[in-house]
């Protein structure tokens, strides 16, 4: 009781209180606030196990990042940045790409106006990559493939590609489905490549594999290594201009919601 922790559920977290079983509650490090608690678990643990259990992130290898300045992204980057001489691309669109940069993100592409495979193409010394993470499902998944190089992993973990506005588009979500990538196990064989498939919300029952994920990434956010990116906060009562700041893809980092306005806010508002 009275403990700060961060919680992981599968939903029913956008609430001022939340009941979850113990074992899917973790500590808060001494200094991290409560909204970076809120933007740790899900992206940081999506991202490790991304890289690192399934990926086998090691030193001097590449990594293509889509989506690299959203919360997912923004945790991956900082990730493959504490394995020496990791060259990261990663899309996103041209006005994000400074804070890519200085993030470090070797290779910012924008995949409104470019080619990425080109991109990845041209500057990668054999036109491939170690690791691809994918969100986007459809036929980036087979781009992702064919950028593999030899022992090269694909990782899918979402299909943004039905997502293309405001409302549900059904032309959207038949074409991604028409175009998923589908593969057997033969091919795979004469590839030399591998394909897997990540779901944090079908791992709830996992709790000692996910318990040990946390302990260490809390041990490098200790170490000053990781930090999440806030983009912004919102207040429940705006919680359709937060999803419009994702929608739009103007945020850089993870998009908060809290109870209350934030008390700074407030301050300002009375003054």
């Amino acid at each position: 009781v009275g403990d700060r922790v961060m919680v992981l559920a599968r939903s029913g977290l956008w609430q001022e209180v939340v009941n979850v079983p113990a074992n899917q509650t973790w500590l808060m490090p001494e200094g991290m606030s409560f909204e970076e608690g809120a933007a740790f678990p899900v992206n940081y643990i999506t991202a490790y196990m991304i890289l690192f259990d399934f990926g086998n992130l090691r030193p001097n290898q590449s990594v293509l990042i889509h989506m690299a300045a959203g919360g997912v992204g923004t945790a991956a980057v900082q990730l493959c940045k504490t394995v020496e001489n990791v060259t990261i691309f990663g899309t996103a669109s041209a006005s994000k790409h400074d804070a890519l940069r200085e993030s470090g993100v070797a290779h910012p592409i924008d995949y409104r106006t470019m080619d990425y495979v080109e991109e990845v193409r041209k500057i990668s010394p054999k036109g491939s990559v170690d690791i691809v993470m994918d969100p986007l499902g459809g036929s980036d998944t087979s781009k992702a493939f064919h950028l593999l190089k030899p022992m090269g992993k694909l990782i899918t973990y979402g299909v943004s590609n039905v997502i293309t506005g405001q409302k549900k588009n059904l032309m959207a979500m038949a074409k991604t489905w028409w175009n998923q990538f589908s593969i057997n196990a033969l091919q795979l064989l004469h590839h030399n490549k591998a394909v897997c498939g990540y779901d944090l919300g079908n791992m709830d029952e996992e709790y000692e594999l996910l318990g040990g994920v946390i302990t260490k990434l809390i041990n490098l956010y200790n170490q000053g290594k990781i930090k999440p990116k806030i983009d912004s906060v919102w207040p429940f009562e705006q919680v359709a201009d937060a999803m419009r700041q994702m929608q739009e893809k103007k945020n850089v980092g993870k998009v908060i919601l809290v109870p209350e306005v934030p008390k700074e806010e407030s301050k300002k508002e009375e003054n």
